[in-house]
């Protein structure tokens, strides 16, 4: 007995100092420089709704994204009409995620299904109508791909949105999908709304596309515009006045790189103008591509174009290997910073939209700190006061593992980086009078034994173990309450779920655990003969 007594005083001793170790940074906001590497740095952190922050609900334009890749499946059908000799004109997305084009002979349209079947078995044929000698055909994706399609965009989006949002150094972000098409997103002590919004917006769609040096930029501003070119724009910025304008570009249409093949992207400063600029390497795929790129482009201009943007078109002087490239476009530091973190997450497949948009001041979440508190603080003095009351030096033990109790539950959510919430204090509370309810169910079931005239030791013992499968059924029950809500519910429920888990699994240890051992402790080394119940 007394070598049982002392193994579970170590372990009741080794579970305090672990849970006040985790606790350091939370109570003690400057540690001496010396101690300071030998603690935790996280504290608890606070949700949303206790310092403040940012909601956004985000729409996925999934639509769009099958618009782009209808796009880009059309310049590709072009080449492969051409490897097969089939007479074409006019391949081109049309309205939607629509490709028409118009074959010259209708005796074209076998060798035409042989190459959507072979290349492009996502597509098929919508409708093919005579015309002239030919045939004018409108091609379609198939109706289960596309739902497929637009399913993988809104994970896509909302793995690059969580990977941009990680990057920016925000503390416990809750960004989770909300119906087919939405992302709901919680930014709590957000300093600059605006700056994130951005971050999170951009699509950062990255290309690299050869300036059209071959036909005149005045005509295709006039309007004609040559076959296989587009008019795209680039800033720019006057030095002396710092005004800014636009420069129009004539880019062939095709794509040659996508920032796809990058591997990372980092902010160096400009050795000319002392400014910031975005350095990028490519992976290796993406490195062999370039160098094929600029060995077979050399004396050509190749232009490099965010999000339809024309950040820089330099001549390619000769042909450069290594994968690694530059973007310049007269960035601030924060902008530079900012445009690294979307091309190392990556580009969103499709336009998100902000449907709604909720700013918590820091105010309110300080008043729900100190209202959540001040409800924490005066309901456990009730109970501790009632404890001591009722049960005189027995419901001082059960006070001292409640306190216990809390302390557990507060160390968990910083050891595991859990946010609380105003529900979390909630289940605090909740879990504050589940625990002295599992200390009455034992201190009943002892007054009883203590009543047939059982010794302090047994009654003790007879009291433990009788209560013991009662806790256990309760503390299950709520546990498995709390998980179903973890899986069903959102934000603030989940919040109020985690944290009335670990308080029940608390409970169990302090409420059963660690007044066993305190009674034991006290009866074997006191000798008590009258137990204060």
């Amino acid at each position: 007995m007394i070598k049982s007594l002392k193994i579970r005083l170590a372990i009741t001793t080794a579970v305090c100092l672990v849970a006040l170790y985790f606790l350091v940074p939370t109570f003690i906001t400057q540690i001496p420089s010396p101690w300071n590497n030998y603690f935790p740095k996280d504290k608890i952190h606070l949700g949303l709704d206790l310092q403040g922050g940012m909601h956004l609900v985000l729409e996925v334009d999934a639509d769009k994204a099958l618009e782009s890749m209808m796009e880009r499946t059309a310049n590709d059908l072009k080449e492969s009409l051409m490897d097969g000799k089939v007479r074409f004109r006019n391949v081109e997305r049309a309205k939607g995620a629509t490709i028409s084009m118009e074959l010259t002979e209708a005796s074209s349209k076998p060798a035409l299904e042989k190459i959507l079947n072979e290349h492009y078995p996502d597509l098929e044929i919508a409708s093919s109508v005579p015309h002239d000698n030919g045939q004018m055909v409108n091609l379609k994706i198939k109706d289960k791909r596309a739902i497929d399609l637009k399913k993988l965009t809104v994970e896509h989006s909302l793995e690059t949105i969580r990977n941009r949002v990680d990057q920016f150094g925000i503390a416990e972000p809750e960004i989770i999908p909300e119906g087919d098409n939405r992302i709901m997103i919680q930014l709590p002590g957000i300093k600059d709304p605006e700056r994130a919004k951005t971050l999170i917006g951009k699509t950062a769609l990255l290309e690299f596309k050869l300036v059209d040096d071959e036909h005149s930029l005045e005509d295709a501003l006039r309007g004609n515009v040559p076959e296989g070119s587009t008019i795209a724009y680039g800033l720019r910025e006057d030095r002396t006045t710092g005004q800014r304008g636009s420069t129009p570009y004539l880019l062939k249409s095709k794509t040659l790189l996508t920032g796809a093949s990058l591997e990372t992207a980092k902010v160096q400063i400009s050795d000319r103008f002392g400014e910031p600029n975005v350095s990028i390497k490519f992976n290796s795929q993406g490195a062999a591509d370039f160098d094929r790129i600029t060995t077979e482009n050399v004396r050509r201009r190749l232009a490099i174009v965010l999000d339809g943007v024309v950040h820089s078109a330099p001549v390619i002087q000769e042909r450069i290997s290594g994968g690694q490239a530059q973007i310049t476009g007269n960035f601030t530091m924060d902008e530079a910073r900012d445009l690294a973190i979307v091309l190392r997450a990556g580009a969103l497949p499709a336009p998100v939209n902000i449907l709604e948009e909720r700013t918590v001041g820091p105010s309110l979440g300080s008043d729900s700190i100190h209202q959540g508190i001040l409800a924490t603080i005066i309901g456990s003095l009730l109970v501790i006061l009632f404890m001591i009351v009722y049960y005189r030096l027995s419901g001082a033990v059960a006070d001292l593992a409640l306190t216990l109790n809390i302390l557990l539950i507060m160390a968990v959510l910083a050891a595991f980086r859990a946010t609380l919430t105003l529900p979390g204090i909630a289940g605090m509370l909740l879990t504050v009078g589940v625990a002295v309810d599992a200390n009455i169910l034992i201190f009943e079931r002892i007054r009883e034994e203590l009543r047939t005239g059982k010794t302090v030791r047994l009654a003790l013992d007879t009291g433990y173990n009788r209560a013991f499968i009662t806790i256990i059924d309760t503390h299950i029950t709520g546990i498995v309450a709390a998980i179903v809500l973890i899986f069903f519910g959102t934000g603030p429920i989940k919040g109020f779920a985690v944290t009335t888990i670990i308080g029940l699994l608390a409970s169990l240890f302090t409420a059963v655990f660690v007044t066993k051992v305190i009674f034991d402790y006290v009866t074997l080394n006191f000798k008590i003969k009258k137990m204060s119940i």
